[in-house]
């Protein structure tokens, strides 16, 4: 039996590969068998895609609180603790029912996989359906951790399932063709549950469409089913929305970016389809004000910190770049894992940036500093292992016309926001 946090997030953190050799799944769906099903007492909307997922999510959510609904919300990864990843209206689970949920996973474990362990994302999500239940959420929103047919939440039956984007990503998991990725992804859609699609590749939109016709799912696609007109950047951003008899003008989004207009869009389309009932002046009120940690956050005047983890994520951050500041001189620190295609964004952040910065962060799958950097053509390029010490050293020297742009993998965001703001 765990008795502390620190001990039982020490156990779990360590378990990133598996123990449980059997099929994908398997194991996921046995411990919540022993656990008399909670997944099956919550209603649920669930989220896959290579970029966007975590801010669709959270706008949806964010609607779905101002109509007065209880919501709770399983994302990855977390920025400071593991608790972030389950919340009820933005409040995180207790350290408390964390302990008392995670005992009864691991006995659950004991005694229909003989011991043998799954994944730490497969515990988490399982911990996460447990305590939704527990606790009798309205319904909550569950974000895949990779690719989506044999992901660990696609144990769940959703309302609604939403697909943001697809790029090429953990391509030795998921394959190396937008094809097959877009199939990986499309495997979260259910027999007659909708599917709300922001993808673009025409050849990801065919195997989508393909496999909800075979569900005999509805499906509304960005570009199609659902419109966006008249876009105005500012603080905050509008747009015009559309879906068959819904159309809403004047739109305010607290979030910059046009890819976060997209993922607004998704979000009131998944929020309509839950609940045709909700007006637009919850809309307009929830999204003016919904904000999403390490998605173009701003710290202070002269930060920017983005999780842009791929080749997609980076063109949007500096499409964003240029709408919003595009008069500064924009000096990257860039930190990746190793299973990513770091060459793509490196090259794009090269023809804009006035430097760039590679370190590293602390774990076993991290891209080292000095191969990063290696990737750059950029004449100005500097490498640091220490990526504290690289920060503090911008931050020292940063120029009244400058932009510190720290991006890459989440995880690396996340250390680097925990440093930032306890400065």
């Amino acid at each position: 039996m765990f008795k502390t946090m620190e001990e039982c997030t020490d156990f779990i953190f360590g378990l990133r590969a598996s123990t449980y050799k059997g099929e994908p799944l398997e194991a996921v769906r046995a411990i919540l068998d022993e656990l008399d099903n909670p997944e099956r007492q919550v209603k649920f909307i669930h989220f896959a895609g290579s970029n966007g997922k975590g801010s669709t999510l959270n706008a949806t959510r964010a609607i779905l609180m101002e109509q007065g609904y209880r919501v709770g919300a399983f994302i990855s990864p977390h920025l400071e603790r593991v608790n972030e990843r389950i919340t009820i209206n933005h409040e995180q689970i207790s350290d408390e029912d964390f302990l008392i949920c995670a005992n009864k996973v691991n006995e659950a474990i004991k005694t229909k996989l003989n011991g043998q362990y799954p994944s730490f994302f497969e515990i988490m999500t399982v911990i996460a359906c447990l305590y939704f239940a527990k606790q009798g959420v309205d319904l909550a929103l569950m974000e895949t951790g990779i690719g989506g047919r044999i992901d660990s939440t696609n144990v769940i039956v959703p309302e609604v399932s939403v697909i943001t984007t697809i790029s090429l990503e953990h391509t030795e998991i998921l394959g190396d063709t937008i094809e097959k990725i877009a199939f990986e992804k499309a495997g979260i859609i259910k027999k007659h549950k909708p599917v709300v699609v922001g993808v673009k590749q025409q050849e990801a939109v065919n195997v989508i469409k393909q496999k909800a016709s075979e569900s005999c799912s509805e499906s509304y696609f960005l570009g199609k089913e659902i419109m966006i007109e008249n876009t105005r950047s500012g603080f905050p951003q509008v747009f015009d929305y559309f879906l068959g008899n819904h159309e809403i003008d004047k739109i305010p989004l607290a979030m910059q970016g046009a890819h976060q207009i997209d993922n607004a869009a998704l979000a009131i389309t998944a929020s309509l389809l839950f609940d045709p009932d909700i007006d637009a002046a919850t809309i307009r009120e929830a999204l003016g004000r919904a904000m999403w940690a390490g998605r173009f956050e701003q710290l202070d005047y002269k930060i920017i910190l983005d999780g842009a983890h791929n080749s997609e994520g980076t063109k949007a951050l500096i499409d964003t770049l240029k709408n919003v500041y595009p008069n500064k001189h924009y000096k990257f620190i860039y930190a990746a894992l190793q299973d990513k295609d770091h060459e793509i964004s490196i090259g794009m952040m090269d023809e804009v940036a006035s430097s760039m910065g590679f370190t590293q962060i602390n774990l076993p799958r991290a891209a080292k500093a000095e191969v990063l950097a290696l990737q750059s053509k950029h004449e100005n390029v500097r490498h640091d292992e220490n990526w504290q010490r690289m920060l503090q050293k911008e931050i020292d020297i940063i120029q009244p016309d400058e932009l510190l742009v720290i991006t890459g993998s989440l995880y690396f965001i996340a250390e680097a926001r925990k440093f930032l703001i306890s400065r």
